[in-house]
């Protein structure tokens, strides 16, 4: 017997024949001697609907209240798969995050989880009841409902599978497993039967959609074994020794590393310059200090220095902030006494990640003569321990995945 959370996204409850499909698949957990909580996201397009009242109503509107309202998605899902659970003579009762109690800080509509008491749900459990738990929500310093941000009912899961001390919290949604790279654009992408909390993090950041970053940092930090598998795909209830989707674990549990991972992109970046701009100290803080105190956040940097004595700096940030980036930088063109600011929004981002990088050498030069050899040129270039980004052309973003696929053996046979 083992104790599972399992958690559907919105696109698993979509409708009511998609919560009926849901609540057979819990009821075959069950049914294999397991103990079962689960976490629903809103049904699909519901938060988007619900987003648009408020700001349909006033642009300005309480975070508050906000909250108030884009949570009530969650709310009804639980209700209904709990409902349908009982239909299939399931024992089942659905919870809210104030109820369990999930608690939150005060930052209303991105929230983070700061404890859950898992007792209660526990001992229904262990008599046998299915607690159907209100996913992406929980309850402020002042009593208030509060939202954990988009993709939160992952975060929420894994919490509520850490409180439980689950065996495994088990990710339902429209694939079936973490590929090597998006099969949409090279159809040999592999299945990965597992990858690392560390890979997986990276893979996140940089632009893999498969699970939300908070959720993938929260199960390394709780040390969460997170399944990651299709609701589509009918069969038996999953066990141990035959998982079917993709197992984020820690690094010990795999035996032998591949030195890439996989292959991720983003196509929501935009590049800045900043050109011919005095080399003295602080001129980076007079760069990047305003937008910080925006909330504009910087990725990628490279800082270039001339004969002449002034530098340019080239940097990234997120495609939607770019206007507001480039406003911040005209206001502090005093400040900053820069010659020139460009601005560049069709680029990508294509990043190679593998904690095998660590043992390895020869992975970013394999990269660099991979692009070279298409034609590809790289703009800026950035790393960590276990990954090498680097930013493209958006017109070769296809081109640069697939030859780096195939450069680097993850093609499957």
């Amino acid at each position: 017997m083992a104790r599972i959370v399992m958690k559907f996204g919105g696109t698993s409850v979509a409708d009511l024949d998609r919560i009926r499909a849901v609540a057979a698949r819990v009821k075959r957990q069950v049914e294999n001697g397991d103990e079962v909580a689960v976490v629903v996201s809103a049904m699909s397009g519901v938060t988007n609907q619900l987003v648009g009242y408020c700001q349909s109503l006033s642009p300005l509107h309480d975070a508050r209240e906000y909250d108030a309202v884009v949570a009530t998605g969650e709310q009804v899902t639980s209700g209904l798969l709990a409902i349908a659970l009982q239909d299939l003579g399931v024992d089942a009762r659905s919870w809210q995050g104030w109820q369990i109690v999930l608690r939150t800080d005060g930052a209303h509509g991105k929230a983070r989880i700061e404890s859950i008491d898992g007792e209660l749900l526990l001992g229904r459990m262990r008599g046998g009841q299915v607690p159907v738990v209100a996913g992406f929500q929980g309850l402020g310093p002042d009593n208030r409902v509060t939202t954990l941000g988009r993709g939160g009912s992952d975060t929420s899961a894994v919490a509520l599978a850490a409180a439980l001390e689950a065996d495994r919290c088990d990710i339902y949604t429209d694939v079936d497993g973490i590929y090597t790279t998006d099969p949409r654009i090279v159809p040999r992408a592999r299945k990965l039967p597992r990858i690392t909390y560390e890979e997986m993090l990276e893979l996140a950041s940089v632009g893999a959609k498969v699970l939300q970053t908070r959720s993938v940092e929260l199960a390394m930090k709780e040390q969460v074994r997170v399944q990651v598998l299709s609701s589509f795909a009918d069969g038996p209830a999953v066990t141990e020794d035959a998982l079917p989707g993709s197992l984020v674990v820690d690094e010990d549990e795999i035996v032998e590393q591949e030195i890439v991972a996989g292959i991720a992109y983003s196509r929501d970046e935009a590049k800045v310059t900043v050109r011919h701009v005095p080399d003295k100290p602080g001129i980076a803080a007079s760069v990047f200090g305003p937008l910080a105190e925006a909330n504009v956040n910087v990725d990628m940097i490279v800082q270039s220095t001339g004969e002449d004595g002034l530098t340019d700096m080239t940097f990234t940030v997120g495609k939607s902030d770019l206007a507001r980036a480039t406003r911040i930088l005209e206001d502090a063109r005093g400040d900053i006494q820069y010659g020139l600011l460009a601005t560049d929004p069709d680029v990508a981002k294509i990043s190679v990640v593998g904690v095998g990088m660590r043992s390895h050498a020869g992975v970013a030069s394999t990269m660099f003569r991979t692009l070279s050899g298409r034609g590809i040129n790289i703009q800026v270039i950035s790393t960590s321990e276990i990954k090498v980004s680097v930013l493209i052309a958006a017109d070769y973003t296809e081109l640069a995945v697939r030859a780096l696929h195939s450069a680097y053996g993850l093609d499957a046979a």
